[in-house]
């Protein structure tokens, strides 16, 4: 069982940055592929990121390729997703999720954290 928790959301202006982080309980955290996605009001979950177990790798979805970075530090049992060049259209609830495959898809990820909000204004 792993117990994953958001935090870091906010309201941020158009064009600024915010750090999310997301903390697992558990001596295997090493182990997991951990991703973030987002799920704004009327829409469908998205894919944003995800990170291998060691965090040598990394993917992106489309609409935040060069702006949004993940990393993870497993001394910390924690991930982060660094936020750059925030656009209206990043608002959403933000979740972290873990699972053993390396996948962009979220019904694949077997646990998941209650998300963070993050709201940008334009």
């Amino acid at each position: 069982q792993v117990v994953l928790v958001e935090s870091g959301g906010g309201l941020v202006q158009a064009g600024g940055s915010l750090r999310l982080s997301c903390s697992a309980s558990g001596p295997t955290f090493s182990r997991y592929n951990m991703g973030w996605f987002r799920q704004a009001p009327g829409k469908e979950r998205e894919f944003v990121a995800r990170i291998s177990g060691s965090g040598s790798f990394t993917y992106f979805g489309d609409s935040v390729k060069g702006r949004f970075t993940i990393s993870r530090d497993n001394a910390k049992n924690t991930v982060y997703l660094q936020m750059n060049s925030l656009k209206p259209e990043d608002t959403a609830v933000y979740y972290c999720a873990a699972g053993w495959r390396a996948t962009m898809e979220g019904s694949e990820y077997d646990y998941w954290g209650q998300g963070t909000q993050v709201t940008v204004s334009s």
